[in-house]
């Protein structure tokens, strides 16, 4: 018989593992509602050109999207990132019709690129992000790099770094464009082949290659802040000034470029100083986009996002130490002595009725193995099902931390174990 183990780039995550990504989901989940933030939730798959679009120069679009047809219909593909379907979904929905703008979302799910597996990176991965639509200020900048940077923080990371750049407005990137393509005309042969495509479609991406960053011509590449126009150079320095206010530190990096051709003025990476995080150390990254509304059919709007990879995130916490917690405990288990049949049942559904998470034991077995299993269930208190009790209505109630006994009615058992527990945390 063939045995069957999960796909390459792809993971299981068990019940152990399971606990910390719901405690992590839930922060994320918290931070975003204090920040104003509604959830969105678009298909896993799209028709291509929501990713493919025009001269794309980056890699994702060029060398990792998941794609298929069915029946010779239309191309479509596995997402890759979340901002475009975000953006086609707002469009679409005409959500730039609200009165109040700009739109606050944020997404949490799956992604899917084919690239080649390493720690931390999967063809299947989890990604979080923020899509603030509608309205363009130096300021909304400021407050999406705030909120990545509370979550992030308040998850317990402190070896962290906020990188941010300008990529400028439309006249500044087609006057870099230029020098760009004047500068690197005369080594381009000698540069990977990446990088001759990147070249012709947008030669911004040639400061983002990993393969050709030692090579001589990458060492002078002329600064970008040189052909920023003074409303990108201002725009720019606004959004230093909020940082600043927020008493948020950053570098500006002047080879920060991002990997989607999208992005427009402000970009920023987080990443780990950890020494573990190696090549994975970036933590959440993102900018602002001019276009995107338009290309789906919408009016001329911005918008500004970032995306947070959770597996990343997970790793990062762990190399730090962070204690995420594993299966919560149990708070009640009920045993079950002589024939009592579903008695213990009954009693479960009474306690998680009351919202009680609460195990049962529901095989013969000696009181001696039960316990064992409130042991590893992690129970504090414990429910006795007798059949001499029983037939008088009443169970026996232990608490484990003071071992104190004691025989209760079933009707009074819910308000007993509330009195143990509510004893117990204060």
């Amino acid at each position: 018989m063939k045995s069957y183990q999960t796909p390459r780039g792809t993971q299981d995550l068990l019940p152990s593992a399971t606990a910390a990504w719901n405690k992590v989901e839930d922060l994320i989940r918290q931070m975003c509602h204090v920040y104003g933030y509604s959830e969105i939730r678009t298909p896993v798959f799209e028709d291509t050109g929501v990713f493919k679009r025009e001269n794309d120069s980056s890699d994702m679009v060029n060398k990792e999207m998941y794609t298929f047809s069915i029946n010779n219909e239309d191309s479509l593909t596995l997402r890759p990132e979340g901002t475009a379907g975000v953006v086609r979904s707002f469009v679409e929905h005409k959500m730039y019709g609200a009165p109040d703008l700009p739109a606050r979302l944020y997404y949490m799910g799956e992604m899917f690129r084919y690239e080649r597996p390493q720690k931390g990176r999967y063809r299947q991965f989890n990604q979080f992000g923020i899509e603030n639509i509608g309205a363009k200020s130096p300021y909304i900048d400021a407050e999406c790099i705030a909120l990545g940077y509370s979550i992030v923080k308040a998850l317990g990371l402190s070896q962290i770094k906020v990188l941010i750049n300008t990529l400028g407005d439309a006249t500044s990137r087609r006057n870099y464009r230029e020098t760009l393509l004047d500068y690197f005309k005369d080594s381009v042969s000698e540069l990977c082949p990446d990088c001759k495509r990147r070249y012709e479609q947008n030669p911004l991406r040639l400061l983002d290659c990993k393969v050709d960053k030692e090579h001589p011509v990458m060492k002078n590449v002329p600064s970008l802040r040189d052909s920023l126009t003074e409303e990108s150079k201002e725009y720019f320095d606004k959004v230093l000034k909020a940082l600043d206010g927020m008493g948020i530190p950053y570098e500006v990096d002047d080879r920060l470029v991002r990997g989607l051709d999208y992005y427009t003025d402000t970009v920023f990476e987080v990443v780990s100083t950890h020494p573990e995080s190696g090549s994975q150390s970036a933590v959440f990254a993102g900018g602002r986009y001019d276009g995107l509304v338009q290309y789906f059919g919408g009016p001329e709007m911005s918008g500004v996002g970032f995306a947070m990879g959770l597996e990343r995130l997970m790793l990062l916490a762990e190399a730090e130490g962070i204690d995420l917690g594993g299966v919560p405990s149990d708070d009640v288990y009920v045993m079950a002595l002589g024939n009592v049949e579903d008695a213990p049942l009954q009693v479960a559904v009474k306690l998680r009725a009351a919202g009680y998470r609460t195990s049962f034991n529901v095989a013969p077995r000696s009181l001696k193995a039960q316990f064992k299993s409130v042991d590893r269930s992690g129970a504090k208190v414990v429910v006795i099902v007798g059949e001499s009790e029983l037939a008088e209505g009443k169970v026996n109630v232990k608490h484990i931390a003071t071992q104190m006994q004691t025989t209760v009615e079933i009707s009074h058992l819910v308000e007993t174990v509330d009195n143990l527990l509510n004893e117990e945390g204060e």
